[in-house]
């Protein structure tokens, strides 16, 4: 592994949610390709480069300005993935699984920031 991200369990976890946010989002109607299908890709992969991005900083403050980027990248996913439930383009499975992901993540997120301090 070249880079610092690549070892942080917290991305890596971000790079399984991504996983299925695509997965699932890949089964929306077509109709909502260039709406809610990329408004949830879009935070999703946010989440994982914020995380990248930020373990590459010059200091612990602009790293932990990067995490806070990501908790809102998650928020925006899951405000989305009730959207899609709402719509039927979700099980009740696939909701809960998503976000259970989503909350774990934040959690280790905001663990995280902490160590930070």
């Amino acid at each position: 592994m070249a880079f610092k991200f690549e070892k942080l369990k917290v991305w890596q976890k971000a790079i399984d949610l991504n996983d299925m946010v695509f997965q699932f989002s890949s089964k929306f109607p077509q109709e909502e390709k260039f709406n809610l299908t990329s408004q949830i890709r879009r935070p999703s992969d946010s989440v994982a480069l914020n995380i990248a991005e930020g373990s590459t900083s010059q200091s612990n403050a602009e790293f932990s300005r990067f995490l806070g980027y990501a908790i809102r990248s998650i928020v925006e996913v899951v405000c989305a993935l009730f959207i899609a439930k709402r719509r039927s383009y979700l099980s009740d499975d696939q909701f809960q699984e998503a976000y259970s992901k989503s909350e774990e993540l934040v959690k280790m997120i905001q663990t995280l920031k902490q160590r930070l301090k």
